[in-house]
């Protein structure tokens, strides 16, 4: 992997962003695809670095992005129809592709998935015991206050003020969890209410939860949001230690992660620029923002993924053009 990439793939690491390497682990000539050769494919499908030629590259992207939605690594064989039968066994993702270089190759395509962001305000036992705990399990972790004995725990930000949680990266997929101890619940959970966080937790009494979901009610916020608060956050664990709350919490988020999938990886819709079209000739997926062979029949624009098929589609568009 080259220093650009290395630094491309850390960069998305630390801002959580999804993405998938690609790295060629067999070829036959005359493929230009080299052994160990790898690159990054983000979640829109934009690809940083270089595997193989034009013909192998669309099939590659759409693999990693489906790696990327499952969640699961796949090895990819990308080669001539012809030659599929005899590449299919259990495990392998086949993809035809009409390439003239008449080349072949195997992409193992890993995504690399963000880890939770658990975002927890206030400053207690509680709130110690929990950062720790997700540090643990290598979610990304942020306290938000003023003090505290986490300060100087390794993998866990520190943030002194609840001003602007967006602008730490708060958003879907994050779990927010208030435990002020009654110093500013209010202020901390309207300000979590007011992103598309995943998970809203209080840590207080059910008197004191009553109490705070009242004046946030007078301060007009929906019911709809308000409904999206849990509070008393954690599993019910009867009479604990103050510390002992942050486990109840962490337990409550791991089940609900394994149960209901939450802090899932919130992937984005795809923009016009990277949608894509069939190659009406070879049937090949071809990116659209970076198609170099394109023609205008009949007020449609056809892509293509060379020279060769753009030709032939030219020589009769009529016989080539799909129905309808």
């Amino acid at each position: 992997m080259t220093v650009e990439l290395e630094a491309v793939e850390r960069d998305l690491r630390e801002r959580g962003h999804p993405f998938a390497l690609a790295t060629v682990v067999w070829r036959r000539s005359p493929s230009s695809a080299k052994v160990g050769a790898r690159a990054l494919v983000t979640s829109d499908g934009q690809m940083r670095g270089w595997l193989a030629g034009a013909c192998a590259e669309p099939a590659v992207i759409g693999e990693a992005k489906k790696a990327i939605e499952e969640g699961a690594a796949r090895l990819v064989f990308i080669g001539p129809p012809e030659e599929i039968a005899e590449h299919a066994r259990d495990g392998v993702t086949s993809v035809p592709i009409a390439c003239q270089s008449e080349g072949a190759l195997e992409v193992y395509v890993e995504p690399v998935l963000p880890d939770p962001q658990l975002v927890v305000v206030g400053r207690s036992p509680a709130v110690d015991a929990l950062a720790r705990m997700a540090g643990i399990l290598g979610w990304r972790t942020v306290v938000i206050d003023d003090g505290g004995s986490v300060e100087d725990h390794p993998g866990i930000e520190r943030v002194d003020t609840v001003l602007d949680l967006a602008s730490i990266g708060v958003g879907a997929g994050s779990f927010v969890v208030v435990a002020t101890q009654g110093h500013y619940d209010e202020e901390a959970l309207e300000q979590a209410l007011s992103t598309d966080a995943t998970y809203v937790g209080l840590v207080a009494s059910r008197k004191r939860a009553d109490s705070v979901l009242a004046y946030l009610r007078s301060r007009g916020v929906p019911e709809e949001r308000l409904a999206r608060v849990h509070a008393p956050a954690g599993l019910d664990l009867g009479s604990v230690a103050t510390d002992e709350i942050g486990v109840a919490v962490l337990a409550e988020l791991v089940r609900l992660r394994a149960e209901e999938g939450l802090g899932a990886v919130n992937l984005p819709a795809p923009s016009p620029e990277t949608h894509e079209a069939i190659d009406p000739i070879c049937g090949m997926t071809v990116h659209v923002a970076s198609a170099r062979y394109r023609s205008v029949y009949e007020g449609r624009t056809y892509y293509f993924c060379s020279a060769g098929c753009l030709a032939k589609f030219e020589e009769n568009p009529a016989g080539h053009a799909p129905a309808g």
